[in-house]
């Protein structure tokens, strides 16, 4: 047999036989997202983590994220400036809202958006990962199985 067949109304896929539609749908997703991985992945990881509120600060008013990041408070630290206009970011509270807020503030600025680069990444992945495992299963799968 080869690595891609169908046999007796099952497939057979890398290895495993006798697979159901839905199985075999599965276990290309999951090779899909094992070949995704890389680099940016721990970027995006890492920029959510940096990202979370973990860090005690003085209090609030209402609506504002109780605690700061790590990278606000560094990029506020060392990007400290002030700008004339105002710049929209996300927060926690703010995506809640779904009402951006507004800084002045370089730092602040960079802080919020640290983690919503990651998001953005890992948002990126799984659009490809599903791409990638719907263009391979329609490939191997008969008729009535395909998707879409």
């Amino acid at each position: 047999m080869d690595t891609i067949e169908e046999l007796n109304g099952t497939y057979f896929y890398n290895g495993m036989h006798n697979l159901s539609a839905g199985e075999l749908f599965f276990w290309i997703f999951i090779e899909k997202i094992d070949d995704q991985y890389g680099i940016h992945d721990l970027v995006a990881v890492s920029s959510i983590i940096l990202g979370l509120p973990l860090l005690k600060t003085r209090a609030k008013p209402g609506p504002a994220t109780k605690g700061t990041s790590i990278a606000s408070r560094m990029s506020r630290q060392y990007l400290d400036i002030h700008l004339p206009f105002r710049l929209p970011t996300i927060t926690n509270k703010s995506i809640k809202l779904l009402k951006p807020m507004y800084v002045n503030n370089l730092g602040a600025f960079v802080g919020r958006t640290v983690p919503v680069v990651g998001w953005l990444l890992l948002a990126n992945d799984f659009a490809q990962i599903t791409f990638k495992t719907m263009i391979t299963y329609n490939r191997i799968a008969r008729g009535g199985d395909k998707v879409w």
